[in-house]
Protein backbone atom coordinates (compact mmCIF):
# COMPACT_ATOMS: atom_id res chain seq x y z
CA UNK A 1 0.00 0.00 0.00
CA UNK A 2 1.78 3.70 -1.07
CA UNK A 3 1.47 6.22 1.28
CA UNK A 4 -0.96 8.30 -1.08
CA UNK A 5 -3.47 5.22 -0.39
CA UNK A 6 -2.42 5.36 3.26
CA UNK A 7 -2.74 9.05 4.08
CA UNK A 8 -6.25 8.91 2.35
CA UNK A 9 -7.11 5.87 4.41
CA UNK A 10 -6.64 7.83 7.83
CA UNK A 11 -8.01 10.99 6.52
CA UNK A 12 -11.38 8.88 5.75
CA UNK A 13 -10.64 7.36 9.54
CA UNK A 14 -10.55 10.57 11.23
CA UNK A 15 -13.53 11.76 9.57
CA UNK A 16 -15.69 9.01 10.53
CA UNK A 17 -14.45 9.57 14.33
CA UNK A 18 -15.72 13.16 13.96
CA UNK A 19 -18.96 12.47 12.31
CA UNK A 20 -19.74 9.82 14.85
CA UNK A 21 -19.22 12.72 17.53
CA UNK A 22 -21.29 14.84 15.92
CA UNK A 23 -24.09 12.13 16.24
CA UNK A 24 -23.59 10.82 19.51
CA UNK A 25 -23.31 14.69 21.02
CA UNK A 26 -26.38 15.39 19.15
CA UNK A 27 -28.24 12.48 21.19
CA UNK A 28 -26.68 12.14 23.82
CA UNK A 29 -26.40 15.70 25.35
CA UNK A 30 -30.26 15.95 25.03
CA UNK A 31 -30.67 13.36 27.38
CA UNK A 32 -28.39 14.02 29.40
CA UNK A 33 -29.60 17.02 29.69
CA UNK A 34 -33.67 16.01 30.37
CA UNK A 35 -35.06 16.16 33.72
CA UNK A 36 -34.17 13.76 36.65
CA UNK A 37 -37.08 11.80 36.72
CA UNK A 38 -36.97 11.19 32.94
CA UNK A 39 -33.43 9.51 33.16
CA UNK A 40 -34.31 7.54 36.00
CA UNK A 41 -37.24 6.46 34.09
CA UNK A 42 -35.17 5.43 31.27
CA UNK A 43 -32.64 3.30 33.41
CA UNK A 44 -35.45 1.74 34.95
CA UNK A 45 -37.12 0.60 31.72
CA UNK A 46 -33.25 -0.02 30.87
CA UNK A 47 -33.13 -2.70 34.25
CA UNK A 48 -36.18 -4.45 33.08
CA UNK A 49 -35.73 -5.17 29.61
CA UNK A 50 -32.41 -6.64 31.00
CA UNK A 51 -33.76 -8.74 33.16
CA UNK A 52 -37.11 -9.83 30.38
CA UNK A 53 -33.70 -10.33 27.95
CA UNK A 54 -31.78 -12.26 30.70
CA UNK A 55 -34.68 -14.81 31.75
CA UNK A 56 -34.93 -15.61 27.88
CA UNK A 57 -31.74 -16.92 27.49
CA UNK A 58 -31.56 -18.25 31.26
CA UNK A 59 -33.95 -19.94 30.17
CA UNK A 60 -32.27 -20.98 27.02
CA UNK A 61 -29.47 -22.42 28.88
CA UNK A 62 -31.91 -24.72 30.93
CA UNK A 63 -33.86 -25.70 28.57
CA UNK A 64 -30.42 -27.57 26.64
CA UNK A 65 -29.90 -29.40 29.87
CA UNK A 66 -32.64 -31.85 28.62
CA UNK A 67 -30.19 -32.64 25.90
CA UNK A 68 -27.52 -33.41 28.98
CA UNK A 69 -30.05 -35.25 30.86
CA UNK A 70 -30.36 -37.65 27.47
CA UNK A 71 -26.52 -37.96 26.81
CA UNK A 72 -26.25 -39.31 30.61
CA UNK A 73 -29.26 -41.61 30.35
CA UNK A 74 -27.97 -43.32 26.98
CA UNK A 75 -24.11 -42.95 28.26
CA UNK A 76 -24.99 -45.12 31.18
CA UNK A 77 -27.35 -47.69 29.52
CA UNK A 78 -27.52 -50.12 27.02
CA UNK A 79 -27.90 -49.79 23.47
CA UNK A 80 -30.83 -51.72 23.14
CA UNK A 81 -33.01 -49.06 24.99
CA UNK A 82 -31.42 -45.65 23.49
CA UNK A 83 -34.20 -44.73 21.33
CA UNK A 84 -36.66 -45.57 23.84
CA UNK A 85 -34.27 -43.08 26.53
CA UNK A 86 -34.59 -40.65 23.37
CA UNK A 87 -38.07 -40.69 22.98
CA UNK A 88 -38.84 -40.32 26.67
CA UNK A 89 -36.63 -37.42 27.55
CA UNK A 90 -37.97 -35.77 24.30
CA UNK A 91 -41.85 -36.17 24.87
CA UNK A 92 -40.86 -35.23 28.70
CA UNK A 93 -39.91 -31.58 27.35
CA UNK A 94 -42.45 -31.42 24.65
CA UNK A 95 -45.22 -32.53 26.99
CA UNK A 96 -44.06 -30.55 29.98
CA UNK A 97 -44.40 -27.42 27.85
CA UNK A 98 -48.17 -27.91 27.25
CA UNK A 99 -49.02 -29.36 30.78
CA UNK A 100 -46.99 -26.25 32.65
CA UNK A 101 -49.04 -24.06 30.03
CA UNK A 102 -52.29 -25.19 30.55
CA UNK A 103 -52.27 -26.43 34.39
CA UNK A 104 -49.19 -26.28 35.77
CA UNK A 105 -48.57 -22.55 35.99
CA UNK A 106 -51.92 -22.01 37.13
CA UNK A 107 -51.30 -24.60 40.08
CA UNK A 108 -47.76 -23.04 41.42
CA UNK A 109 -48.26 -19.20 40.88
CA UNK A 110 -51.98 -18.40 40.45
CA UNK A 111 -53.92 -16.72 43.43
CA UNK A 112 -53.22 -19.04 46.55
CA UNK A 113 -55.72 -21.01 48.28
CA UNK A 114 -55.12 -22.23 51.62
CA UNK A 115 -51.59 -21.74 51.10
CA UNK A 116 -51.41 -24.82 49.47
CA UNK A 117 -52.22 -24.40 45.99
CA UNK A 118 -52.85 -21.97 43.08
CA UNK A 119 -56.38 -22.02 41.77
CA UNK A 120 -56.53 -19.41 38.23
CA UNK A 121 -54.41 -18.29 35.56
CA UNK A 122 -54.89 -21.66 33.90
CA UNK A 123 -53.83 -21.54 29.78
CA UNK A 124 -52.50 -18.19 30.88
CA UNK A 125 -55.50 -16.69 30.78
CA UNK A 126 -55.02 -13.10 31.35
CA UNK A 127 -51.19 -12.93 30.89
CA UNK A 128 -49.30 -10.25 30.15
CA UNK A 129 -45.39 -9.84 28.79
CA UNK A 130 -44.16 -10.07 32.37
CA UNK A 131 -46.09 -13.77 33.29
CA UNK A 132 -45.08 -14.99 29.73
CA UNK A 133 -41.28 -13.68 30.48
CA UNK A 134 -41.62 -15.84 33.66
CA UNK A 135 -44.04 -18.88 32.19
CA UNK A 136 -40.96 -19.63 30.04
CA UNK A 137 -38.28 -19.45 32.66
CA UNK A 138 -40.20 -21.86 35.18
CA UNK A 139 -41.85 -24.14 32.68
CA UNK A 140 -38.12 -25.35 31.85
CA UNK A 141 -37.85 -26.04 35.45
CA UNK A 142 -40.81 -27.77 35.12
CA UNK A 143 -40.26 -30.60 32.93
CA UNK A 144 -36.64 -31.39 34.50
CA UNK A 145 -38.08 -33.56 37.58
CA UNK A 146 -40.12 -35.86 34.88
CA UNK A 147 -36.45 -36.08 33.30
CA UNK A 148 -35.16 -37.09 36.45
CA UNK A 149 -37.62 -40.02 37.12
CA UNK A 150 -37.03 -41.07 33.51
CA UNK A 151 -33.30 -41.87 34.28
CA UNK A 152 -33.90 -44.16 37.59
CA UNK A 153 -36.72 -46.08 35.75
CA UNK A 154 -34.64 -46.69 32.72
CA UNK A 155 -34.78 -49.96 30.65
CA UNK A 156 -37.92 -51.61 31.85
CA UNK A 157 -40.74 -49.17 31.96
CA UNK A 158 -43.74 -48.97 30.10
CA UNK A 159 -43.62 -45.74 27.90
CA UNK A 160 -47.13 -44.92 28.19
CA UNK A 161 -46.82 -45.10 31.82
CA UNK A 162 -44.30 -43.03 31.97
CA UNK A 163 -45.93 -40.10 29.52
CA UNK A 164 -48.83 -40.35 31.86
CA UNK A 165 -46.88 -39.82 34.88
CA UNK A 166 -45.07 -36.86 33.31
CA UNK A 167 -48.29 -35.18 32.56
CA UNK A 168 -49.07 -35.70 36.49
CA UNK A 169 -45.54 -34.67 37.92
CA UNK A 170 -45.97 -31.35 35.87
CA UNK A 171 -49.63 -30.94 36.50
CA UNK A 172 -49.38 -31.53 39.67
CA UNK A 173 -46.62 -33.18 41.79
CA UNK A 174 -43.97 -30.32 40.86
CA UNK A 175 -46.07 -27.15 40.93
CA UNK A 176 -47.78 -28.15 44.59
CA UNK A 177 -44.59 -27.53 45.97
CA UNK A 178 -43.50 -25.19 43.99
CA UNK A 179 -46.42 -22.93 45.43
CA UNK A 180 -45.23 -23.41 48.83
CA UNK A 181 -42.06 -22.29 48.37
CA UNK A 182 -42.02 -20.11 45.43
CA UNK A 183 -45.40 -17.96 44.79
CA UNK A 184 -44.64 -16.11 48.23
CA UNK A 185 -48.19 -17.29 49.32
CA UNK A 186 -47.29 -20.70 50.20
CA UNK A 187 -47.01 -22.49 53.48
CA UNK A 188 -43.27 -22.34 53.49
CA UNK A 189 -42.63 -18.81 53.15
CA UNK A 190 -46.66 -17.24 54.65
CA UNK A 191 -48.89 -18.25 57.15
CA UNK A 192 -49.56 -20.09 60.43
CA UNK A 193 -46.12 -22.56 59.82
CA UNK A 194 -43.89 -19.62 59.23
CA UNK A 195 -45.59 -17.54 61.81
CA UNK A 196 -44.82 -20.49 64.39
CA UNK A 197 -41.53 -20.72 63.65
CA UNK A 198 -40.29 -17.21 62.97
CA UNK A 199 -38.92 -17.11 59.76
CA UNK A 200 -39.75 -18.54 55.72
CA UNK A 201 -38.46 -21.04 53.81
CA UNK A 202 -35.90 -20.82 50.97
CA UNK A 203 -34.75 -22.38 47.94
CA UNK A 204 -32.94 -20.21 45.61
CA UNK A 205 -32.64 -22.47 42.89
CA UNK A 206 -34.48 -25.53 43.16
CA UNK A 207 -32.47 -28.74 45.76
CA UNK A 208 -35.94 -28.92 47.12
CA UNK A 209 -38.34 -28.05 44.43
CA UNK A 210 -37.22 -29.80 41.21
CA UNK A 211 -34.39 -31.81 42.28
CA UNK A 212 -35.96 -33.12 45.80
CA UNK A 213 -39.36 -33.41 44.68
CA UNK A 214 -37.88 -35.30 41.26
CA UNK A 215 -35.47 -37.49 43.37
CA UNK A 216 -37.68 -38.26 45.67
CA UNK A 217 -40.20 -39.49 42.98
CA UNK A 218 -37.47 -41.94 41.33
CA UNK A 219 -37.54 -43.65 44.32
CA UNK A 220 -41.37 -44.01 44.55
CA UNK A 221 -41.46 -45.51 40.73
CA UNK A 222 -38.48 -47.58 41.28
CA UNK A 223 -39.87 -49.23 44.30
CA UNK A 224 -42.93 -50.36 42.04
CA UNK A 225 -41.01 -50.99 38.80
CA UNK A 226 -38.42 -53.15 40.23
CA UNK A 227 -34.82 -54.14 39.23
CA UNK A 228 -33.69 -54.70 35.83
CA UNK A 229 -33.21 -58.40 34.88
CA UNK A 230 -29.82 -59.52 36.11
CA UNK A 231 -29.60 -56.59 38.16
CA UNK A 232 -29.25 -59.11 40.90
CA UNK A 233 -27.81 -62.29 41.80
CA UNK A 234 -28.26 -63.82 45.20
CA UNK A 235 -29.33 -60.66 46.73
CA UNK A 236 -25.90 -59.08 45.39
CA UNK A 237 -25.74 -56.58 43.09
CA UNK A 238 -24.50 -56.99 39.57
CA UNK A 239 -23.09 -54.11 37.36
CA UNK A 240 -24.54 -53.61 34.18
CA UNK A 241 -22.24 -51.06 32.01
CA UNK A 242 -23.57 -48.32 30.13
CA UNK A 243 -22.65 -48.49 26.64
CA UNK A 244 -20.74 -44.75 26.11
CA UNK A 245 -19.22 -43.34 28.74
CA UNK A 246 -17.94 -40.67 26.14
CA UNK A 247 -21.61 -39.39 25.90
CA UNK A 248 -22.38 -39.77 29.64
CA UNK A 249 -19.61 -37.20 30.43
CA UNK A 250 -20.70 -34.99 27.64
CA UNK A 251 -24.12 -35.03 28.79
CA UNK A 252 -22.67 -34.31 32.64
CA UNK A 253 -20.39 -31.67 31.19
CA UNK A 254 -23.95 -30.14 29.30
CA UNK A 255 -25.90 -30.57 32.24
CA UNK A 256 -23.07 -28.58 34.42
CA UNK A 257 -23.18 -25.41 31.99
CA UNK A 258 -27.26 -25.70 32.30
CA UNK A 259 -26.48 -24.81 36.09
CA UNK A 260 -25.70 -21.27 34.45
CA UNK A 261 -29.05 -20.38 33.73
CA UNK A 262 -29.97 -22.95 36.39
CA UNK A 263 -28.81 -21.17 39.29
CA UNK A 264 -28.03 -17.83 37.97
CA UNK A 265 -31.24 -16.97 36.36
CA UNK A 266 -33.40 -17.54 39.47
CA UNK A 267 -32.79 -14.20 41.21
CA UNK A 268 -35.12 -13.27 38.62
CA UNK A 269 -33.35 -10.11 38.38
CA UNK A 270 -30.56 -9.47 35.68
CA UNK A 271 -29.37 -6.85 37.97
CA UNK A 272 -28.30 -8.53 40.98
CA UNK A 273 -25.38 -6.92 42.24
CA UNK A 274 -24.50 -10.92 43.60
CA UNK A 275 -25.05 -13.27 41.12
CA UNK A 276 -21.57 -13.49 40.16
CA UNK A 277 -21.32 -14.46 43.30
CA UNK A 278 -24.08 -17.32 42.58
CA UNK A 279 -22.00 -18.78 39.90
CA UNK A 280 -18.53 -18.89 42.01
CA UNK A 281 -20.62 -21.12 44.60
CA UNK A 282 -22.34 -23.23 41.85
CA UNK A 283 -19.06 -24.34 40.56
CA UNK A 284 -16.99 -24.60 43.81
CA UNK A 285 -19.64 -27.00 44.96
CA UNK A 286 -19.63 -29.11 41.59
CA UNK A 287 -15.99 -29.47 41.31
CA UNK A 288 -15.70 -30.32 45.11
CA UNK A 289 -18.27 -32.77 44.54
CA UNK A 290 -16.41 -34.37 41.93
CA UNK A 291 -13.28 -33.80 43.36
CA UNK A 292 -14.68 -35.84 46.83
CA UNK A 293 -16.06 -38.96 44.85
CA UNK A 294 -13.02 -39.33 42.97
CA UNK A 295 -10.91 -39.71 46.14
CA UNK A 296 -13.47 -42.17 48.12
CA UNK A 297 -13.82 -44.14 45.40
CA UNK A 298 -9.68 -44.03 44.75
CA UNK A 299 -9.36 -45.40 47.84
CA UNK A 300 -12.16 -48.10 48.17
CA UNK A 301 -11.37 -49.76 45.38
CA UNK A 302 -7.81 -48.44 44.00
CA UNK A 303 -9.43 -46.63 40.87
CA UNK A 304 -11.16 -43.56 40.48
CA UNK A 305 -14.12 -44.55 39.10
CA UNK A 306 -15.78 -42.26 36.15
CA UNK A 307 -19.23 -42.35 36.02
CA UNK A 308 -19.38 -41.96 39.84
CA UNK A 309 -16.97 -39.26 39.85
CA UNK A 310 -19.29 -37.50 37.31
CA UNK A 311 -22.06 -38.01 39.57
CA UNK A 312 -20.18 -36.16 41.95
CA UNK A 313 -19.95 -32.98 40.45
CA UNK A 314 -23.56 -33.31 39.78
CA UNK A 315 -24.06 -33.90 43.48
CA UNK A 316 -22.39 -30.96 44.44
CA UNK A 317 -24.50 -28.78 41.84
CA UNK A 318 -27.55 -30.24 43.03
CA UNK A 319 -26.58 -29.50 46.59
CA UNK A 320 -25.86 -25.65 45.84
CA UNK A 321 -28.81 -24.76 44.10
CA UNK A 322 -30.34 -23.89 47.33
CA UNK A 323 -27.57 -22.08 49.22
CA UNK A 324 -25.76 -20.56 46.35
CA UNK A 325 -26.95 -17.24 46.91
CA UNK A 326 -26.81 -17.32 50.91
CA UNK A 327 -23.25 -18.51 51.44
CA UNK A 328 -19.65 -17.52 51.32
CA UNK A 329 -17.31 -19.33 48.95
CA UNK A 330 -15.98 -21.91 51.57
CA UNK A 331 -19.26 -22.50 52.63
CA UNK A 332 -20.11 -23.72 48.77
CA UNK A 333 -16.96 -25.64 49.11
CA UNK A 334 -18.01 -27.37 52.28
CA UNK A 335 -21.31 -27.95 50.86
CA UNK A 336 -20.14 -29.75 47.74
CA UNK A 337 -17.74 -31.63 49.48
CA UNK A 338 -20.20 -33.36 51.63
CA UNK A 339 -22.59 -33.30 48.74
CA UNK A 340 -19.92 -35.84 47.29
CA UNK A 341 -19.97 -38.01 50.19
CA UNK A 342 -23.77 -38.37 49.94
CA UNK A 343 -24.09 -39.23 46.69
CA UNK A 344 -21.68 -41.97 46.94
CA UNK A 345 -22.80 -43.22 50.35
CA UNK A 346 -26.42 -42.60 48.95
CA UNK A 347 -25.43 -45.22 45.34
CA UNK A 348 -23.86 -47.68 47.70
CA UNK A 349 -26.79 -47.71 50.03
CA UNK A 350 -29.60 -48.02 47.47
CA UNK A 351 -28.02 -50.91 45.61
CA UNK A 352 -26.52 -52.85 48.73
CA UNK A 353 -29.02 -52.46 51.17
CA UNK A 354 -32.03 -51.36 49.47
CA UNK A 355 -31.79 -53.41 46.69
CA UNK A 356 -32.70 -50.68 44.05
CA UNK A 357 -31.81 -50.70 40.80
CA UNK A 358 -31.33 -46.90 39.95
CA UNK A 359 -29.17 -47.02 36.12
CA UNK A 360 -27.83 -43.22 36.44
CA UNK A 361 -27.89 -42.93 40.58
CA UNK A 362 -30.80 -40.05 39.97
CA UNK A 363 -32.25 -41.09 43.67
CA UNK A 364 -29.16 -40.55 45.31
CA UNK A 365 -28.17 -37.26 43.33
CA UNK A 366 -31.21 -35.49 43.05
CA UNK A 367 -32.92 -36.72 46.08
CA UNK A 368 -30.86 -37.19 48.96
CA UNK A 369 -28.36 -34.43 48.03
CA UNK A 370 -31.14 -31.89 46.92
CA UNK A 371 -32.02 -32.76 51.00
CA UNK A 372 -28.69 -31.98 51.96
CA UNK A 373 -29.01 -28.75 49.89
CA UNK A 374 -31.94 -27.38 51.56
CA UNK A 375 -30.51 -28.30 54.84
CA UNK A 376 -27.42 -26.51 54.45
CA UNK A 377 -29.43 -23.58 54.09
CA UNK A 378 -29.87 -23.06 57.86
CA UNK A 379 -26.70 -24.64 58.59
CA UNK A 380 -24.33 -21.91 56.59
CA UNK A 381 -26.80 -18.57 55.50
CA UNK A 382 -25.18 -15.20 56.06
CA UNK A 383 -28.21 -13.60 56.45
CA UNK A 384 -28.97 -10.31 55.68
CA UNK A 385 -28.89 -8.59 59.18
CA UNK A 386 -26.68 -5.74 59.72
CA UNK A 387 -23.04 -6.21 58.54
CA UNK A 388 -23.95 -9.24 56.23
CA UNK A 389 -21.90 -8.49 52.70
CA UNK A 390 -25.94 -9.95 51.31
CA UNK A 391 -27.85 -6.84 52.18
CA UNK A 392 -28.83 -5.62 49.33
CA UNK A 393 -28.99 -9.21 47.37
CA UNK A 394 -32.43 -9.22 45.40
CA UNK A 395 -32.84 -13.07 46.43
CA UNK A 396 -31.27 -15.01 49.42
CA UNK A 397 -32.05 -16.41 53.17
CA UNK A 398 -32.85 -13.15 55.12
CA UNK A 399 -31.98 -15.37 58.40
CA UNK A 400 -28.65 -16.47 59.51
CA UNK A 401 -27.88 -20.01 59.37
CA UNK A 402 -26.99 -22.12 62.85
CA UNK A 403 -23.58 -21.16 62.28
CA UNK A 404 -23.89 -17.57 62.77
CA UNK A 405 -26.19 -18.59 65.60
CA UNK A 406 -29.25 -18.76 63.97
CA UNK A 407 -31.57 -21.87 64.27
CA UNK A 408 -34.97 -20.71 63.64
CA UNK A 409 -33.72 -21.19 59.76
CA UNK A 410 -32.89 -24.29 59.80
CA UNK A 411 -36.22 -25.26 61.74
CA UNK A 412 -37.87 -24.44 58.53
CA UNK A 413 -35.52 -26.07 56.50
CA UNK A 414 -35.71 -29.41 58.02
CA UNK A 415 -39.44 -28.80 58.20
CA UNK A 416 -39.69 -28.01 53.89
CA UNK A 417 -37.15 -30.93 53.71
CA UNK A 418 -39.36 -33.42 55.25
CA UNK A 419 -42.54 -31.90 52.94
CA UNK A 420 -40.32 -32.51 49.89
CA UNK A 421 -39.51 -36.04 50.77
CA UNK A 422 -43.68 -37.29 51.68
CA UNK A 423 -45.27 -35.18 49.13
CA UNK A 424 -42.37 -35.50 46.31
CA UNK A 425 -42.49 -39.66 47.33
CA UNK A 426 -45.72 -40.08 48.68
CA UNK A 427 -48.18 -38.61 45.36
CA UNK A 428 -45.62 -40.24 43.42
CA UNK A 429 -46.24 -43.51 44.57
CA UNK A 430 -49.96 -43.22 44.33
CA UNK A 431 -50.09 -42.72 41.10
CA UNK A 432 -47.49 -45.13 39.53
CA UNK A 433 -49.17 -48.12 41.90
CA UNK A 434 -52.78 -46.94 40.17
CA UNK A 435 -50.79 -47.03 36.49
CA UNK A 436 -49.41 -50.47 37.45
CA UNK A 437 -53.12 -51.63 38.30
CA UNK A 438 -54.53 -50.13 35.20
CA UNK A 439 -51.74 -50.38 32.30
CA UNK A 440 -49.00 -51.89 34.04
CA UNK A 441 -45.63 -49.61 34.63
CA UNK A 442 -43.61 -52.91 33.67
CA UNK A 443 -43.15 -54.03 30.47
CA UNK A 444 -43.01 -57.87 30.09
CA UNK A 445 -40.07 -59.90 30.58
CA UNK A 446 -39.28 -60.54 26.93
CA UNK A 447 -39.68 -56.89 26.01
CA UNK A 448 -36.69 -56.36 28.62
CA UNK A 449 -34.58 -59.21 26.99
CA UNK A 450 -35.18 -57.82 23.53
CA UNK A 451 -34.42 -54.23 24.81
CA UNK A 452 -37.03 -51.17 24.36
CA UNK A 453 -36.29 -49.68 20.99
CA UNK A 454 -37.57 -52.93 19.00
CA UNK A 455 -40.29 -53.43 20.98
CA UNK A 456 -41.89 -49.75 22.21
CA UNK A 457 -40.72 -47.98 18.92
CA UNK A 458 -39.96 -50.06 15.52
CA UNK A 459 -36.72 -49.09 15.28
CA UNK A 460 -32.92 -49.28 16.53
CA UNK A 461 -30.51 -46.25 17.44
CA UNK A 462 -27.35 -48.42 15.98
CA UNK A 463 -28.79 -50.30 13.04
CA UNK A 464 -25.35 -50.78 11.50
CA UNK A 465 -24.10 -52.32 15.20
CA UNK A 466 -27.03 -55.01 15.02
CA UNK A 467 -26.64 -55.68 11.09
CA UNK A 468 -22.75 -56.40 11.99
CA UNK A 469 -24.09 -58.78 14.98
CA UNK A 470 -26.39 -60.75 12.82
Amino acid sequence: MNRTVLKNNHKMVWQSLLLMSIILMLFIVPAAAGSVEENAESIASLETALTALWLIIAGAIVFLMHAGFSLVEIGLTRTKNTANILMKNFMTICLGIVVYWAVGWGIMYGADYGGLIGIDQFFLIGADNAVWNSWWFQMVFAATGATIVSGAMAERTDFKAYLIYTVALVALIYPVYGHWVWSGAGLLTSGFLVDAIGTGFHDYAGSGVVHSIGGYAALAGVLVVGPRIGKFKNGKAQAIPGHSLPLAFLGTLILAFGWVGFNGGSSLDANDPFMNLVIVNTFLAGGAGAIMVMLITWMKTGKPDPSLTANGLLAGLVAITAPCGSVSNWAALVIGLIGGIIVYAGVMFNENTLKLDDPVGAIAVHGYTGSWGLLAVGIFALGTGEGSMLANAAYTAETAGLIYGGSQLFAIQAVGAVLSIIWGFGASFIIFKILDAVIGVRVPEDHEIAGLDVIEHGISAYPEFLLAKE
